[in-house]
Order: C-alpha cells, then sequence, then structure tokens
C-alpha cells in the first residue's frame, strides 16, 4: 500500500510530491493508477480521443471510486484546468493529492513551467501521460512504462517501468508486477522473470 509522505515511493522508485512528471508507453496509465493509489486522483483528458478512460477498468490497480474525471475540449483547456487542481491543494489540504493530466501535443515551455508552479504551490504531484517521443523540458522525470511477456502467467500483469529523464536523480529500469490482490508492487529481479 502506498503511503502520502514527502515522496511516493517504491523501491528506486518515486515520484516527488509538488512536480510534474511525464509517463509513456502503452502501460502508461497503468503506471498513472498503480502510482496515485491510494488517494484521490483527477484525470483530465479531451473529449475527441477515441478511447475512453473507465474507473471500473483500473480496479484492479485502485479504487475505482477515487477517480475522479474531467473531459474538456482541447489541450488549452485540459492545461487550465490541470494548473487549477494542482494549484488547489494549497487551499484545500490536498483534496487532489495527484493530477493525470493526458496530453495531446507537445507543451511549450511557458505551459511546463505554469504546471511546475502550480503543482509547487498546491504539494500536489502531477503527471503527464504522453504520445512516445514528445515531451516537456519542464518535467521534472519521465518514464516509460511498457508490458512484459510473462509465458508463465495467462493474465500478467509484468512490466518494464524506465526512467529516461531525472532533474534531480539517476536514470534506470525497473521490471514491476502489480499484485492486484494484496495491491502491492514488487520489483522483479531478472532471474525472477
Amino acid at each position: 500500500m502506498f503511503t502520502l509522505m514527502q515522496t511516493r515511493r517504491l523501491p528506486h522508485i518515486s515520484l516527488r510530491i509538488g512536480r510534474v512528471h511525464e509517463v509513456c508507453g502503452p502501460s502508461s496509465r497503468g503506471f498513472a493508477a498503480i502510482l496515485s493509489a491510494p488517494g484521490a486522483v483527477f484525470w483530465i483528458r479531451e473529449t475527441w480521443l477515441a478511447d475512453t478512460l473507465h474507473p471500473l477498468g483500473l480496479t484492479s490497480f485502485r479504487d475505482p471510486t477515487l477517480i475522479l474525471t474531467a473531459v474538456t475540449q482541447d489541450q488549452t483547456d485540459s492545461l487550465a484546468v490541470a494548473e487549477e487542481a494542482l494549484s488547489d491543494g494549497a487551499s484545500n489540504a490536498g483534496a487532489l493529492p495527484y493530477v493525470v493530466i493526458e496530453i495531446t501535443r507537445p507543451l511549450n515551455l511557458r505551459e511546463g513551467r505554469r504546471l511546475q508552479l502550480a503543482a509547487k504551490a498546491g504539494g500536489t504531484t502531477g503527471l503527464c501521460v504522453i504520445p512516445e517521443g514528445m515531451g516537456s523540458n519542464a518535467a521534472e522525470t519521465r518514464w516509460r512504462a511498457s508490458p512484459v511477456f510473462d509465458a508463465q502467467r495467462e493474465d500478467s500483469t509484468l512490466m518494464r517501468w524506465e526512467n529516461i529523464k531525472n532533474k534531480s536523480g539517476t536514470i534506470g529500469a525497473w521490471d514491476v508486477r502489480w499484485d492486484s490482490e494484496t495491491r502491492r508492487l514488487h520489483v522483479v529481479s531478472a532471474a525472477a522473470l
């Protein structure tokens, strides 16, 4: 179980509170759902996106009743809503400790910096779900989350999480497995694969 402390920690994996991070890759939504547990998360996405975020689809990762969704017309609206939600933590004692924004076009430095300032002011963690190869210079960290095939399990939740950008630390890669029964993330050694 994750606890809200100064950092959101997993073995060797953490997202700093009061900062905005990025994740790309086919398992990016799972990454966001796992790291935002157990508290409330505000998930922002554009209305024109073909796929739909359904909170019940994330039940194995977290409590779907704690996922608040906002659907916006375009990325400009998404960024405005995200900025407000990120900065709101200061006035509402961390009511929304985690904000996820699905990004569809590259952020310019001004937009990225505004999100960082809002997260810092609100003491909130932001995570931008971005397309592969896209990213903002303002992001604190950037991750790539990909599924890993596991022939021994029919319903594998094995993933590879790579930290591909880190402004204040090292980069690396970890193979992780989500245990939906205990709601814990396990770092898997290469020998266990």
